[in-house]
């Protein structure tokens, strides 16, 4: 769920809340709109924390070989003096 749709039925959820006053004999429109709310809130804080997530993850960017070769030449460029 991403963050878009978790505001989507946070919406959807305080206009069935707060702005309808109907309901029927099984479902009181009020509760569906509370639990609409929290599940958009949930959404949204899962989707911030599963992106956070993925930022996190560790990897090699360069080859070791490679970047053992960069730093050949930064060490051969500091020993050579103007």
């Amino acid at each position: 769920m991403s963050i878009g749709v978790g505001i989507f039925l946070m919406v959807v959820g305080a206009i069935l809340a707060f702005a309808i006053r109907d309901s029927w004999e099984a479902v009181d429109l009020t509760v569906v709109g509370y639990i609409l709310i929290l599940a958009g809130l949930a959404g949204i804080v899962l989707s911030f924390y599963i992106t956070n997530r993925r930022r996190r993850v560790e990897t090699d960017a360069i080859d070791p070989a490679i970047e053992e070769e960069y730093r050949v030449v930064e060490e051969h460029n500091r020993d050579i003096k103007e």
